[in-house]
């Protein structure tokens, strides 16, 4: 998974093809709970580009897109939200993959 490095770089996948980020955080445990099945999540959504968000790095990004629990995934083609899973609940891979099977680009 990419890591975000900058607000531009946000927009320039914001604004692409389709791209689900996952807002997460170093000292998160429910974060890294997920983290061993994400290459797998990846593996069944190649349409998708997946972006990790530090939310710690990104805290402003966080406030303005609503994003207050983490692990959190929004997902964005074409400048526009496509869904988002957001809460401060522990995710299983098979809600994450539910989630993401219910986008349309």
């Amino acid at each position: 998974m990419k890591k975000l490095q900058s607000i531009e770089e946000f927009n320039e996948y914001k604004n692409g093809d389709g791209t689900v980020f996952m807002f997460t955080a170093g000292w998160c445990p429910d974060c890294r709970v997920i983290d061993p099945v994400m290459p797998d999540v990846e593996e069944s959504f190649e349409q998708f580009d997946f972006v990790s968000v530090d939310r710690d790095e990104f805290i402003d990004l966080c406030a303005q897109l609503d994003v207050y629990g983490i692990p959190s995934f929004l997902a964005f083609s074409d400048g526009k939200e496509l869904g988002r899973f957001v809460s401060r609940d522990r995710k299983t891979q098979e809600e994450i993959e539910s989630f993401i099977a219910g986008l349309s680009k």
